[in-house]
């Protein structure tokens, strides 16, 4: 499997699980935890693969994926947070390097929705602005949602109290 389809199918596999049931279907337990072992599976082999990607955009790519594997899969062996966190040192190191893009946007979605840190989410809102609302391709409008969700819910695992 060549880096760009191991990236594809983590990022697939990712997005599956976390929308999983959110369009009314019901989810049974073993279905989950298949998906669930399989984007962990397939995180961790490609972080073990110490590949980082030799453009840009593909090390943006390598990062996008890992962080959506880690941020979907909800199994840890105790070296979750310490992979997320190298992922993130590697993000901080090309993420202004990256041009204004989908790629952007989708990869300053996933490091905010690690860190909360508003100047990513400033940057964010900046690639939103320069694109035409009406004529938003179907990847946009998705990223848009996603990137309003993690804004709107930012500790989606914890409960405040008032």
């Amino acid at each position: 499997m060549t880096l760009s389809e191991e990236i594809v199918s983590l990022q697939r596999a990712a997005h599956e699980l976390m929308y999983l049931g959110m369009d009314g279907s019901p989810v049974y337990s073993d279905d989950l935890s298949h998906r669930n072992g399989e984007v962990y599976r397939l995180t961790t082999a490609l972080y073990n693969s110490g590949v980082k990607g030799s453009t840009v955009e593909e090390q943006a790519n390598v990062c996008l994926a890992l962080l959506m594997g880690y941020n979907a899969s909800f199994v840890d062996h105790g070296e979750k947070q310490i992979h997320v966190q190298e992922v993130l040192n590697r993000c901080w190191n090309i993420l202004d390097s990256l041009p204004a893009s989908l790629l952007k946007l989708r990869l300053l979605t996933a490091c905010y929705g690690e860190v909360f840190d508003d100047p990513l989410a400033d940057e964010a809102r900046t690639i939103i602005a320069s694109w035409d609302s009406a004529s938003l391709t179907p990847d946009q409008q998705e990223a848009i949602a996603e990137f309003q969700n993690v804004v709107d819910n930012p500790y989606p695992w914890e409960y405040i109290d008032e």
